[in-house]
């Protein structure tokens, strides 16, 4: 039987409750005016650990858990973050991370040269020291390349410091980067009865570093925010300990592949000892790649300073890579401007530039034996 709604009014009318709130939707975010701005010194699983009112008597480290709506932006080590909530740093408290404060500077990577997706590395450093080993394992110069390219495409002041050179001398390594206005630093493991700084890890190996490198960086370091990357098994962690009183576990080399083990999981910032307000180091975990694809071509080239100026000399579209035809780079290498190092450099360029295809000059690398 039909109901008749005729005398019905407002009063009769039951409006059920929105079962996604009443509340309408907006896109506007509170602006946190009274955030804690801090320092992320380091993430693991999803929780980031940060540094609020550094070098002050309030100075304390808190632990916060990202806002839903940053879930998309990577917070990496370096960040500087607005924090709300519970920023006391007390046990069993968690803050919540808002806004990602403007970067000065941003170091990235991808997987290879065929990765589209940009890994972030750090945020807000000024140098970038590159840590290779004399031997065991072997330096490669591809990786160093790759690494400076990084660092100049993110306005990173590089540095490279080779350890163990009391294995092997290092002469030959350097001479490839000679005519490069880099500072380099020379590290050796102090001589049996001889004095020298004891960086100890936490799984009790102790390494005797000779003090003259260690305070030489330490110089360099002082001030800034640097950031430490190399292959694992060169001592990356153990100059880390020498220079900042820590205890980041330190590995050796694996005797069949020549490869080291693994021991830092994550980037992790820690401040220089007896160093300038601001001094901060970041230890970044082993890294086997450092992919360009986020680098074009024409960036790649101005990192390599001693060859870049005969590209003047190239026709308008030169790619500069090996099927370049009249590339001013040859003529220029050939003629010794780029040094007697000019033949290799050029060499890592164009495996750095690759053909128009990365994967194939990846595979040709392989083949030759030639590795990053």
């Amino acid at each position: 039987m039909a109901r008749d709604y005729s005398n019905w009014d407002e009063s009769d009318v039951r409006v059920r409750a929105n079962k996604k709130g009443s509340r309408p939707r907006t896109k506007d975010r509170p602006a946190h005016d009274d955030a804690v701005i801090g320092r992320i010194i380091t993430v693991d699983r999803g929780r980031y650990t940060a540094i609020v009112d550094e070098d002050l008597s309030t100075e304390r480290t808190l632990i916060a858990a990202r806002a839903r709506e940053l879930r998309r932006n990577p917070v990496v080590a370096g960040d500087f973050v607005a924090l709300v909530g519970d920023t006391s740093g007390k046990p069993d408290t968690l803050a919540r991370l808002v806004r990602v404060e403007e970067r000065r500077t941003l170091l990235r990577r991808s997987a290879d040269d065929t990765d589209p997706v940009e890994r972030v590395v750090v945020a807000n450093a000024d140098q970038l020291v590159i840590v290779v080993a004399a031997a065991n394992p072997e330096p490669r110069t591809g990786f160093i390349d790759r690494a400076l390219v990084a660092a100049y495409d993110s306005g990173i002041e590089p540095l490279l410091l080779i350890t163990k050179t009391d294995i092997k001398d290092p002469a030959e390594l350097l001479a490839n980067y000679e005519h490069l206005d880099m500072t380099v630093i020379i590290s050796r493991t102090a001589a049996d009865g001889a004095s020298g700084i004891d960086a100890r890890s936490d799984d009790g190996d102790s390494a005797l570093l000779a003090g003259g490198a260690v305070e030489q960086l330490h110089g360099y370091l002082d001030g800034k925010v640097s950031v430490l990357v190399g292959h694992s098994g060169v001592g990356k962690s153990t100059m880390v300990n020498a220079l900042t009183g820590s205890q980041r576990a330190t590995g050796g080399v694996n005797a069949v592949t020549g490869r080291g083990r693994h021991t830092s999981s994550s980037a992790l910032a820690l401040q220089l000892q007896d160093g300038l307000p601001g001094s901060w180091i970041i230890d970044t975990p082993g890294i086997r790649s450092f992919g360009l694809a986020h680098v074009d071509a024409d960036r790649i080239l101005q990192a390599f300073p001693d060859l870049a100026p005969g590209a003047e000399n190239c026709e308008r579209g030169c790619k500069h890579d090996s099927a370049a035809v009249n590339c001013g780079l040859d003529p220029w290498v050939a003629e010794g401007s780029a040094g007697d190092a000019g033949p290799a450099r050029l060499a890592s360029l164009r495996r750095l530039l690759g053909t128009s295809d990365r994967t194939e000059g990846r595979a040709a690398e392989k083949e030759l034996g030639v590795t990053d």
